[in-house]
């Protein structure tokens, strides 16, 4: 699937206050959506030993799109396509990539 075109179907889901106006509501549920992937993968460690079920597996598949779908909104709220995050994303990489310092820690890297 096209990522803005993704995007463009999430936001006509969009159902919170001052939609086109609050980046702060997707921001807070992306926060949220992310702890419940933590959470649900802490607990394969804590009560699996680490082995994914399939069950696991497809409730975490449905975690990360929640995930995704705050991504989404919170993209359309700044004005960004997820295709346009996503490509800065690469790019970012690919040059930590080629200068040697993909691993470490700063953003500015």
């Amino acid at each position: 699937m096209d990522l803005n075109a993704y995007q463009e179907g999430a936001r006509r889901t969009a159902r919170y206050p001052d939609v086109g106006a609050n980046p702060i509501y997707p921001t807070l549920g992306l926060c949220g959506e992310s702890g419940e992937v933590a959470d649900k993968v802490k607990k394969v460690l804590r009560d699996q030993d680490g082995v994914f079920s399939e069950e696991v597996r497809h409730a975490l598949k449905l975690e990360l799109g929640d995930v995704l779908w705050y991504v989404a909104q919170l993209a359309s709220e700044l004005g960004f396509g997820l295709d346009e995050i996503a490509s800065a994303n690469l790019d970012k990489l690919a040059s930590r990539a080629a200068r040697n310092v993909i691993a470490g820690s700063g953003d500015e890297r």
